[in-house]
């Protein structure tokens, strides 16, 4: 890999292109560090803090800690991708937008106009609502300019982010977005293991220190491994297609397959799940309830819904919330799936193509064995996104260890899944270059 990225450097187009790429990350990291004009920043840590455990703690993780902070670029790329995914979803509830994914470039263009307006409309709406929801120790000075002026730079700074991502998408390498994603959460990367540093080996003998240091990277060494085989493993399923005449030439004969990934859902099903059982324990904590000590049967479930106790050895009867997140774990993976992945109408372009899966009729019998196949394979992934999300859950309970690190759960599997996307590009654009290259000689 290092020696890919090595020759990567020696030619001129990629060595660009990789510079283009770090020059709009250097801009990017110290936008993070400018702040909002008129914003309480104290009142914004003393809330985090009290919502630790929530998804706003991944939120802040993939802002780059800029949400903590309340730069301009607070909101990060999260409209961003809030956007793209409520568009992926509306392909499938309005036939209009269906169309238009099938329409090819022209209708991605229309799709990608579509979700940069909702990104900038979702971007408004929650730097208002921040604003205006959080009240007067959100500004140091509360008044109606105040609010608009916060809003304006806050919506300015994720549409600039936005542009940002689509032209290193466009001159630099890898996806703009998930470039910008992997270095927001790689900054906390310091911290994180300054935070390990402080609570298992500072001021602990010789031999815990050693014993502690050689299990942690154990433990995070075998979690990227265990990420990197289900981000990259896939079922490969063969499909033959028939010899046909077109013209005076017979064409087709040839053999082929269709990949279909482990993690189908990617990351998508851990931050439903862990947004949606967090939304209870974050409305509590701005009505300042305190559901650590909760006197109500809902206070229970509030707190039963809290990642912080589901791993408690004090209190074991609130590891039903963790029973419930892998439920959910289970239901997201499937549905999302069943949205990115269409067995009938694979099957009918396969037919239509004159393919066919070895020993399996094309039309409804070929969907129904890719329906059958794509099930065991998303429940495979499943359990494996379960298992990398769970640990720091556990981790977390048991020993303190903080939920947010970069190098466990959802983080890690964003991390593994962009490099492996940006080195796959790389080695794509090199072998590219040496097919022109032996043509031109």
């Amino acid at each position: 890999m290092f020696k890919n990225i090595a020759n990567a450097f020696r030619i001129p187009d990629i060595r660009k292109r990789l510079l283009f790429t770090a020059l709009m990350v250097l801009l990017v990291r110290f936008g993070c560090q400018i702040a909002t004009p008129g914003v309480n920043i104290e009142y914004i840590k003393a809330v985090l803090s009290s919502l630790n455990g929530t998804s706003f703690n991944f939120f802040n993780v993939i802002t780059g800690n800029s949400f903590s902070t309340m730069s301009v670029f607070a909101l990060n790329i999260s409209p961003y991708i809030t956007s793209s995914i409520v568009v992926q979803l509306l392909t499938i509830a309005i036939p209009r937008l269906e169309e238009l994914s099938k329409e090819g470039q022209e209708g991605k263009k229309t799709l990608n106009k579509i979700t940069r307006y909702l990104t900038v409309g979702l971007a408004l709406i929650q730097s208002v609502s921040m604003a205006i929801g959080f009240g007067s120790s959100y500004l140091n000075n509360y008044t109606w300019y105040n609010v608009a002026m916060v809003a304006i730079v806050m919506t300015a700074g994720s549409a600039a982010l936005m542009w940002i991502g689509e032209r290193i998408t466009e001159k630099g390498i890898g996806n703009g977005i998930s470039i910008l994603l992997l270095v927001n959460i790689l900054s906390g990367l310091p911290n994180d293991f300054l935070a390990l540093y402080q609570n298992f080996v500072k001021g602990k003998s010789v031999t815990v220190a050693i014993l502690s240091t050689v299990l942690i990277l154990g433990l995070i060494f075998a979690l990227v491994v265990f990420t990197v085989y289900l981000q990259d493993g896939e079922r490969r399923v063969a499909v033959q297609y028939a010899k046909k005449v077109q013209g005076r030439k017979m064409v087709g004969g040839q053999s082929s397959n269709i990949p279909i990934k482990v993690n189908t859902a990617g990351v998508i099903p851990v931050i439903f799940a862990s947004s949606l059982l967090s939304l209870p324990a974050m409305i509590a904590g701005f009505a300042g309830k305190d559901i650590s000590q909760p006197k109500t049967f809902g206070g229970h479930i509030v707190k039963a819904l809290s990642q912080n106790y589901w791993c408690n050895p004090k209190e074991p009867v609130y590891t039903v919330g963790l029973l419930i997140y892998l439920f959910l774990l289970v239901v997201f993976a499937y549905f999302y799936t069943s949205i990115t992945f269409n067995p009938n109408e694979v099957a009918n372009n396969m037919k239509k193509n004159g393919g066919f899966v070895p020993g399996i009729r094309p039309g409804k019998p070929t969907s129904e064995y890719l329906n059958k196949i794509l099930n065991y394979i998303v429940f495979i992934g499943v359990c494996g996104l379960a298992i990398i999300a769970v640990i720091p859950i556990i981790l977390t309970g048991v020993f303190g260890v903080g939920s947010s690190l970069c190098f466990f759960g959802t983080s890690l599997i964003i991390i593994v899944g962009v490099i492996l996307e940006t080195l796959k590009q790389i080695e794509s654009m090199m072998t590219v270059r040496s097919y022109k290259g032996f043509l031109n000689d």
